[in-house]
């Protein structure tokens, strides 16, 4: 792989073109381009020749990154994520209007939707494609095409965080959306064409929600360039931007994917508070005593002000001391929506357990480390009035790749629960690369046998 031209996105302050940086880039091997051994590595491909630890002290959340490469090979790969063409055979398999794919086009500074009712057929999107020069947006592709599922999973690994992706495709002469800024971090692949981009200063840095923008809010392009295949573009939530295919030129198809929302330390914030305030209600006699008479029918009042301030410095000096923070949703919810780990095979699932059995003599380590999470978190069996401490292990490996994202879709928790007891055992084994079964710190035997038993039903470890 070889970048030609790398352009950092400045400050939008006018200045001479940005000078390019020749870096000579070592070609991954194997028929991606794409270093697809590790989560880590992927992201370094992925923004190389820019340093990872340079992306995130200078860009990430900050400002725009433009890199531009002049590389056919990863271009043909690049194209080869998703192309207009992909529509036929997708349609073919019942997309429908609105949940799968959506038509517009930015009239006059505002969106317009062109959606059908029901299911959409190709030659009718076409027709809409090249008579009304509508954009077609194509919902979260990871869903349909392997090398995207590949490639995201990947980076929900390495974010920690749901990862997502539309696809564009907007015909010559056109444009899809109007100005707008988003709520998550956006990464921008140039797929097929040429796409026109113009980026603004943001009015709502790191916004929490998507928005549209009028033009005469927006003032001049803080960065405008042309982004062709190989090309990738990054930038923070809150960036204001819109995109259009230039007149005499082919269509453009580019992807989006995007990672990061609700992921910030106020969300955090609101899903650690409760398991605190519970805990610490648990050995604090005051905040288990009643709030004022009436209270909730009047306005706050001073004192009560006053009250809730205090036990907040009080909760933050206990923060300081505890070891195990209680995620209420945020660590599940994670587990839960994210992909399936990406896998080759007839069809083989990752939800038999492969391999020997474990028993008291075995040797055993975890597999799948980055697609599972381990928490502790009040009892969820409501006919437990006691609400004791639990483990909780949640995994991905039973996801259904088919509802990635798609967030109106049923999905279900898969994992397993255990007595707090279990913690340090279970540790042992996340941060052992093997570990001997007899050597878990439990009481007996049948609780050790039981425990790897548990986890090797879940395909969460193997005999080694």
């Amino acid at each position: 792989m070889m970048p030609k031209k790398v352009k950092p996105a400045g400050d939008g302050k006018e200045e001479g073109p940005v000078p390019c940086k020749q870096v000579k880039v070592e070609a991954a091997g194997g028929p991606s381009p794409l270093n697809l051994d590790s989560p880590s590595g992927l992201f370094e491909s992925l923004i190389s020749p820019i340093k990872t630890e340079t992306f995130f002290k200078e860009f990430w959340e900050q400002k725009p990154l433009l890199i531009q490469r002049d590389d056919p090979v990863l271009a043909t790969y690049y194209r080869s994520l998703f192309r207009l063409s992909d529509l036929k055979s997708l349609c073919s398999r019942g997309m429908y209007y609105g949940r799968d794919v959506n038509v517009c086009r930015c009239v006059n500074g505002k969106k317009k939707l062109l959606n059908k009712d029901g299911k959409a057929h190709f030659l009718q999107l076409r027709k809409d494609f090249d008579q009304k020069r509508a954009t077609i947006q194509f919902h979260q592709p990871q869903r349909f095409k392997d090398e995207l599922w590949r490639i995201q999973e990947k980076l929900e690994c390495y974010f920690g965080s749901l990862v997502g992706s539309n696809v564009y495709i907007t015909p010559a002469g056109s444009q899809g959306l109007p100005p707008h800024y988003d709520d998550v971090e956006v990464f921008i692949l140039q797929l097929e064409g040429e796409k026109h981009w113009r980026l603004y200063h943001p009015t709502v840095p790191l916004a929490r929600e998507y928005s549209l923008e009028a033009e005469d809010r927006i003032g001049r392009p803080a960065h405008e360039f042309t982004l062709k295949p190989g090309d990738l573009l990054y930038f923070p939530r809150g960036t204001i931007h819109q995109a259009d295919t230039p007149s005499g030129l082919a269509h453009s198809t580019h992807v989006t994917i995007s990672t990061y929302q609700s992921s910030s330390w106020g969300d955090f914030l609101l899903d650690t508070i409760s398991g605190l305030v519970f805990d610490t209600a648990k050995a604090d006699v005051e905040l288990r005593a009643g709030i004022p008479r009436q209270l909730l029918l009047v306005e706050t009042t001073a004192v009560a002000t006053r009250k809730l301030s205090g036990f907040l410095r009080m909760l933050a000096d206990r923060l300081e001391g505890t070891k195990e923070l209680l995620s209420a949703d945020m660590k599940k919810d994670f587990a839960m929506n994210r992909l399936p780990p990406y896998y080759l095979g007839d069809g083989v699932e990752l939800s038999t357990p492969g391999g020997q059995l474990p028993g008291l003599d075995s040797t055993v380590r975890l597999q799948f480390r980055d697609h599972v999470v381990l928490t502790v978190g009040p009892d969820q069996d409501p006919s437990d009035e006691t609400r004791e401490k639990m483990v909780y292990i949640y995994h991905s490996l039973k996801n259904r790749r088919e509802t990635h994202m798609m967030g109106n879709e049923e999905t279900e928790s898969h994992g397993l629960r255990f007595p707090l007891s279990h913690i340090d055992a279970l540790k042992q084994i996340w941060n052992s690369s093997a570990i001997s079964v007899k050597d878990l710190k439990l009481t007996t035997d049948e609780e050790k046998q039981s425990l790897v038993l548990s986890l090797w039903t879940e395909c969460l470890i193997q005999v080694v």
